[in-house]
């Protein structure tokens, strides 16, 4: 039988993966419903096929984070939204090149990202993290 802390262990870092999928399913579902505004802000980026890029970028947030929220094949999912959030942070949020007022917002939006970026790491690891 398992011991009581385990169970709490185990109850944390599935309610852990819930919140972290479940947040990438709702960015996505947002950024779905902000398809043209992000479009239009690819366009000014000078990305190719902005529209096509938008959805597929909403779509990549929902199946993985729905993939690492039910906690099926949770390390890919979680690296792969790491990496994902690290570029578009990078990318998207370049608050170095910003003046302000603009700039203390996406600045605080970047730091927000690299705290997701952590937690994600965190839950590609937890598949090999034995209790007990």
């Amino acid at each position: 039988m398992p011991e009581f802390s385990d169970v709490l262990a185990y109850a944390a870092l599935s309610l852990g993966r819930l919140l972290l999928g479940g947040y990438f399913v709702a960015s996505g579902l947002r950024h779905l419903a902000m398809r043209d505004r992000i479009a239009a802000d690819l366009v000014a980026r000078g990305m190719p096929q902005p529209m096509t890029l938008a959805m597929a970028a909403a779509g990549f947030q929902i199946v993985l984070g729905a993939l690492l929220g039910l906690g099926l094949m949770v390390t890919l999912p979680a690296l792969l939204l790491a990496l994902f959030t690290g570029a578009v942070s990078a990318g998207m949020l370049n608050f170095w090149t910003m003046a302000e007022p603009e700039r203390d917002a996406a600045q605080a939006a970047f730091l927000g990202n690299v705290a997701v970026v952590g937690g994600l790491i965190l839950a590609a690891a937890t598949p090999w993290v034995r209790f007990g």
